[in-house]
């Protein structure tokens, strides 16, 4: 389902930026994951063995920080995104606690044209605790349709097509 809201290309500017809600990390999600992907290593899992850790207790997996950053930036901002390109230099910085609430911000570190239809953004991202320190950070890169392709399709449906000619040809689509 197409969020009718949704930015294009065309209405982000590099310097924007959007706040996330927050999220509480809980054992069970740090659970649900190591089911999910199998990592169950006992600096997760294990509040007996975590204790006697450098960090005194369980902590979240890294991937699941990288995670909840994909899901709680989704829709902050919310764009019309085609493809994901990749993860930028992403960083560790801090440990995850169970208990820890956090939030992502995003920011727009460059934009490029990426043909006609779409453009690239270089997101810049942290994860940041209810303590405002930054636990994880790094950039990301997604193709983001224009709104003058998105636009084209809609104004030339199957419904305006039907009064063309068999011999005349839709240059708009081009």
């Amino acid at each position: 389902m197409l969020d009718e809201d949704a930015l294009y290309f065309d209405d982000l500017k590099v310097g924007d930026s959007w706040s996330s809600p927050l999220r509480v990390i809980s054992m069970d999600d740090v659970l649900d994951f190591a089911n999910l992907t199998g990592d169950r290593d006992r600096l997760h899992v294990d509040p007996e063995y975590a204790a006697n850790t450098p960090f005194g207790k369980p902590i979240a997996h890294g991937l699941l920080g990288l995670s909840f950053m994909a899901g709680l930036s989704s829709l902050y901002p919310s764009v019309r995104t085609t493809a994901f390109l990749g993860i930028h230099e992403w960083q560790f910085l801090k440990p995850i606690y169970i208990g820890d609430t956090i939030h992502v911000v995003t920011k727009i570190a460059e934009l490029h044209s990426h043909g006609r239809k779409n453009g690239m953004v270089r997101w810049y991202r942290q994860v940041i605790n209810q303590l405002n320190q930054v636990v994880q950070q790094g950039g990301l890169s997604t193709i983001v349709a224009r709104a003058s392709a998105h636009r084209r399709v809609d104004s030339h449906s199957s419904e305006a097509r039907v009064h063309l000619s068999p011999n005349q040809v839709d240059v708009t689509q081009f």
